[in-house]
């Protein structure tokens, strides 16, 4: 039987751990969240370091998972061992049909509607390019895992070198450094700042996500015991440092008043520093970024089919790997021809935006598969393991909280707020339709 081959290497899953996050989020949610705490400098800060800590805490706990057990499939494996396999299942189905493909759809659309703003183009050319986009990425990643991490490697790089030199030249021409200062104090009191700081945490953490990707091609990664704790960590921090140097440029460029009214923070403090031309340049930025952030999933999500197929809990030819790319074709193909499906519905209504409004439910599994370290270091007993995460059992716990409060902010709003109610019975119907299919696969396995 031809296996996955062991090729991404420390740096690849460094770069590979940077690059599934940065997406579109530093450029555009810096103004709503500083908005969502009364136009506090201190407080905003604060929340995106708690943020950018507790998104750290839960790499540092999947570090140790993947560390203990390297194979492909990384969180759904330690779902699956820790918590059985039926949560397992409903992960994989979630993620085929909502999490992974909603999030390459998405990205596409995104990258499309940035295209559109360099060269106009109709609403048709722009689904047409977003199809492109994902039917590009996909044959490179069929072409192989090490051809892909090259150009993961690449716009990785490009987007965060990006990030610093546009950050450079906001620090260095902006004209509002005296007004942050004045802004650094708290605004609000008792409740409504715990309440504003919860919600803004919220939106902080979604910037944040993505790294768990990493986990997914646990399989193909060379001594992985050493370079998950090693990659985790030093991303995590890396990531921390941009995210807080870009919104300290933003505030020196435009002002904290300025800031909070803007909903694309990076077009306009490039613009208002270097004149109305240079929004094209965040334009390509952010071309870069959604395609690197798309070619990331399909890098690492089909793990997870390959995997459940293996465990004859899918269909079965998603369990192949070409005789020549060592890749899982199928498992790739799959997953890009239906975020190509996803792209092309998002023209029919507000089927995109449900799609979209559902993907919280990846939280669910990120808290389950932190969880998961409890079952699986007690079923391991006194058998030294490669790494530990410190801080245990705190680190974990607080991530779970933390993906627990996602979550329950989801459900929360869906009582109060008619398009979240029906993001929210969206997801109960697709639970619901995925216990039936797992039962189906699993007496088909039986069989």
């Amino acid at each position: 039987m031809i296996e996955l081959v062991r090729t991404l290497r420390l740096r690849d899953l460094f770069l590979l751990f940077i690059g599934s996050v940065i997406g579109s989020g530093i450029f555009r949610t810096p103004g709503p969240i500083l908005r969502q705490v009364g136009g506090s400098v201190g407080v905003a800060m604060l929340v995106w370091i708690v943020g950018g800590v507790l998104s750290l805490l839960g790499a540092l706990t999947y570090a140790e998972l993947a560390a203990a057990n390297p194979e492909a499939g990384g969180l759904y494996c330690y779902i699956r061992d820790g918590f059985g396999r039926a949560s397992a299942f409903l992960y994989g189905w979630c993620l085929f049909l909502v999490i992974a493909s909603g999030s390459v759809a998405a990205l596409a659309r995104a990258f499309s509607e940035y295209f559109a703003r360099i060269f106009p183009v109709s609403q048709i050319m722009q689904t047409f390019v977003a199809v492109l986009v994902i039917a590009f990425v996909t044959a490179v990643n069929v072409w192989g895992t090490r051809k892909s991490s090259d150009l993961q490697n690449w716009t990785t790089l490009v987007k965060a070198g990006v990030i610093v030199i546009l950050s450079a030249v906001l620090l260095s021409l902006g004209h509002h450094a005296k007004e942050v200062l004045p802004a650094m104090g708290v605004t609000q009191h008792d409740a409504s700042l715990f309440s504003s700081f919860g919600l803004a945490m919220i939106a902080v953490l979604w910037a944040y996500e993505g790294w768990q990707f990493g986990t997914y091609s646990a399989g193909e990664v060379v001594d992985p015991q050493k370079a998950f704790p090693r990659a985790f960590l030093l991303g995590s921090l890396v990531l921390i440092g941009l995210y807080l140097l870009a919104i300290v440029a933003y505030l020196w460029a435009l002002g904290p008043a300025a800031t909070a009214a803007s909903d694309t923070i990076a077009a306009t403090s490039v613009s208002a520093v270097l004149g109305s031309w240079a929004g094209k340049i965040v334009a390509l930025t952010i071309l870069v970024s959604t395609f690197s952030a798309a070619n990331s999933v399909l890098l690492t999500a089909p793990r997870v089919f390959y995997a459940m197929a293996q465990d004859n809990l899918f269909f079965k030819k998603l369990a192949v790997v070409h005789a020549v790319y060592r890749t899982p074709v199928f498992a790739i193909v799959a997953l890009g021809a239906w975020s190509a499906v996803l792209v092309c519905a998002g023209q029919l209504g507000q089927f995109q935006k449900l799609i979209e409004g559902v993907i919280f439910i990846g939280w669910i599994f990120y808290g389950l598969g932190a969880a998961a370290i409890f079952p699986i270091r007690s079923a391991s007993g006194s058998r030294p393991l490669p790494y530990r995460v410190p801080g245990y059992p705190w680190t974990p716990i607080l991530f779970v909280l933390a993906a627990a409060a996602i979550v329950g902010n989801a459900v929360y709003l869906a009582f109060r707020d008619p398009a979240q109610f029906q993001n929210l019975t969206a997801a109960i119907i697709l639970f619901a339709v995925g216990l039936p299919a797992y039962l189906f696969w699993r007496k088909r396995a039986s069989a």
